[in-house]
């Protein structure tokens, strides 16, 4: 039976190894080293790491493997194939031909479209529609390796990164288990990308959450659902952080004209009846829904608003 090395960090990685656990031989996992977390910045180990352990398969979570001398316990396991999902590290030549039938990439996007660390939110963030899943033969370049197989997945008007990350997952699991014999058979052949298309989707820092009042609404929305969960959409007001945590755009007409940064009062109710605060753009509005100042507890808009009824007629923005 093919054996088979599992490379992986994150949440997005927990459905794809399990897959493999459920119908492969997998005799090793590579995670990242535990990682200080909360208030406490205790060490915290990876999802993938609590899934191996429960699964009772070797372990080994090396702080680098540039060096060729890092993978020794990976030489040890002899693998046919390493299968890698988010794992969090460029895999140097020394991994990339070490295994007989190369490394296996699960991508979360449709290769050549969005290459880099930061798929799921780009897509959102361009406003696309479609996104997928590709499954990748690994080269030394960026996620520029031929592709065996892409299967699309269309993109909500309401996705956030949250919700789009975790279909995502769900499908790497399915196309994994579906088409690894054929890969491993060599049914499957991979074929070239075309590097005239490609797209980049470089990793995201926490500056990306801030919001831009002179742009549209539609792009703000984009950029809201984009950054939930991390790093989260955010602006000022009155020098204090206010988290953006829902917000949808809306038409200006009947609304008082105004600069972009404007928080006016909504022309609507909200479902649960309370009052609306929405801000002014460069084109349309964007009414909040939930809000948080930094320090304190998440609200909705109609209770932040009769708590602090000076946030309508604010300018938001540093």
């Amino acid at each position: 039976m093919t054996r088979i090395v599992f490379m992986g960090t994150p949440d997005f990685a927990v459905p794809i190894l399990k897959a493999l656990i459920d119908t492969q031989n997998v005799v090793g996992v590579v995670t990242q080293p535990d990682r200080p977390a909360g208030r406490g910045r205790q060490l915290r180990p990876s999802p993938v790491k609590m899934v191996t352990q429960a699964a009772g398969i070797p372990l080994y979570q090396p702080p680098s493997l540039r060096r060729e001398e890092t993978a020794a316990p990976i030489h040890a396991w002899q693998p046919d194939l390493i299968v890698v999902a988010a794992f969090g590290q460029i895999l140097r030549p020394h991994l990339l031909n070490l295994p007989p039938l190369g490394c296996l990439n699960v991508h979360a996007s449709l290769l050549p479209r969005w290459r880099g660390a930061s798929p799921i939110q780009h897509a959102i963030l361009a406003g696309d529609t479609t996104t997928g899943i590709s499954l990748m033969k690994m080269n030394a370049g960026l996620d520029t390796g031929p592709v065996y197989i892409k299967e699309p997945l269309p993109i909500g008007p309401d996705e956030t990164a949250a919700t789009l990350h975790d279909r995502l997952a769900d499908l790497g699991a399915t196309m994994l288990t579906a088409h690894l014999a054929g890969i491993i058979s060599g049914r499957f052949l991979p074929q070239p990308q075309d590097d005239s298309q490609a797209t980049y989707a470089p990793m995201l820092k926490k500056e990306a959450g801030e919001l831009d009042w002179q742009k549209s609404a539609a792009a703000l929305d984009r950029r809201v659902r984009a950054m939930t969960p991390w790093p989260g959409a955010f602006t000022w007001w009155d020098g204090l952080l206010l988290k953006i945590k829902a917000a949808a755009p809306v038409a200006t007409e009947g609304l008082p004209a105004a600069e972009p940064g404007r928080v006016v009062a909504g022309p609507a109710q909200t479902e649960s009846g309370g009052d609306t605060a929405v801000v002014l753009t460069a084109a349309g509005g964007l009414q909040l829904q939930k809000v948080q100042l930094a320090g304190k507890q998440e609200m909705t808009i109609g209770d932040f608003v009769r708590g602090r009824p000076d946030f309508i007629g604010a300018t938001l923005g540093k």
